[in-house]
C-alpha cells in the first residue's frame, strides 16, 4: 500500500512538473467561467454542488487542489466514471485546467444572508443573486464535542483549525463541504479505492476510527460553517 501511495505522490509531482514545463499562463478567469458552464450541469452555476451532496462543492477550493484532482481524474488515477466524459481525448487541455480551476477557486459562497431590510436602498436582484451563492450545511446528529477533540488531534494539522483548508499547500476545506460527499470519500479511503493524496499519506489513519467516531467528526464539521 505504501508503494501505491509513493507512486501517487510521484504522479502528482510529475503532473506539476509537466505543467510548469509547459510554461502555462496564469488562470484566465473569463475563460474559466465559460468552461464552468459545462461543470455547472452537476456542480451548480456557482460551483455550490448539488443533489444534497451527491456532487461536491468546488467553489473556494484551492486552485492547485482542483488542478491536481482534474489530472487524477483524467489519468484515471482517481476513478470517477462520470468525469471521464469531460476529460478524455484531450477535451480539457492543461491551460484550460488552470483556467477553470482558478475560476472555481475564486467563487465565494455565503452561509447566511444579511437581514432583510426593505427601503430605497434595497436591491431585490442583488439579494436574489446572493441566494444563489448561499450554501449552508445541514447539522448532523452526533457528539460535536467529541468530534472536535478527534478533529483537533488527527485532522487539524493539515486541514486547519476550523477545517478551512490551506490554500498555500493545496489542501481542501472540510467545513462547508457536503457531509454526504465527505462520508463517501472517507469510505473510499478506508476501502483503498482512493489514496490520501495530500501531505504525507497515512493509509491507516481513517481505518483506526470507529464508525461512531467518524460520525462525531462529521457532526463537528457540519456546524463549522455556522460559526
Amino acid at each position: 500500500m505504501k508503494t501505491i501511495a509513493i507512486t501517487l505522490i510521484s504522479l502528482l509531482i510529475s503532473s506539476i512538473t509537466h505543467a510548469e514545463s509547459l510554461k502555462l499562463a496564469p488562470a484566465d478567469l473569463e475563460i474559466g467561467e465559460e468552461i464552468n458552464e459545462t461543470c455547472a450541469g452537476c456542480h451548480g452555476e456557482y460551483a455550490e454542488g448539488g443533489k444534497d451532496g451527491e456532487y461536491p462543492r468546488l467553489a473556494g477550493l484551492p486552485a492547485s487542489y482542483i488542478e491536481n484532482q482534474l489530472r487524477l481524474f483524467r489519468d484515471q488515477t482517481r476513478p470517477n466514471i462520470p468525469m471521464l466524459e469531460y476529460l478524455n481525448k484531450g477535451q480539457l487541455p492543461e491551460q484550460e485546467i488552470v483556467d477553470v480551476s482558478g475560476y472555481l477557486s475564486s467563487i465565494q459562497l455565503v452561509t447566511k444572508l444579511p437581514p432583510l431590510v426593505e427601503g430605497p436602498d434595497f436591491d431585490a436582484y442583488e439579494r436574489m443573486m446572493m441566494t444563489k451563492k448561499l450554501l449552508n450545511i445541514a447539522k448532523l446528529d452526533g457528539d460535536t464535542t467529541a468530534g472536535k477533540k478527534l478533529y483537533n488531534k488527527e485532522c487539524r494539522s493539515c486541514h486547519g483549525s476550523k477545517a478551512e483548508g490551506k490554500t498555500s499547500k493545496g489542501i481542501p476545506m472540510l467545513a462547508g463541504q457536503y457531509t454526504k460527499y465527505l462520508k463517501r470519500q472517507v469510505q473510499m479511503f478506508i476501502d483503498k479505492k482512493r489514496i490520501h493524496d495530500i501531505e504525507e499519506p497515512d493509509e491507516e489513519l481513517l481505518v483506526d476510527f470507529s464508525p461512531q467516531e467518524l460520525d462525531n467528526i462529521f457532526a463537528y464539521l457540519s456546524i463549522l460553517d455556522d460559526e
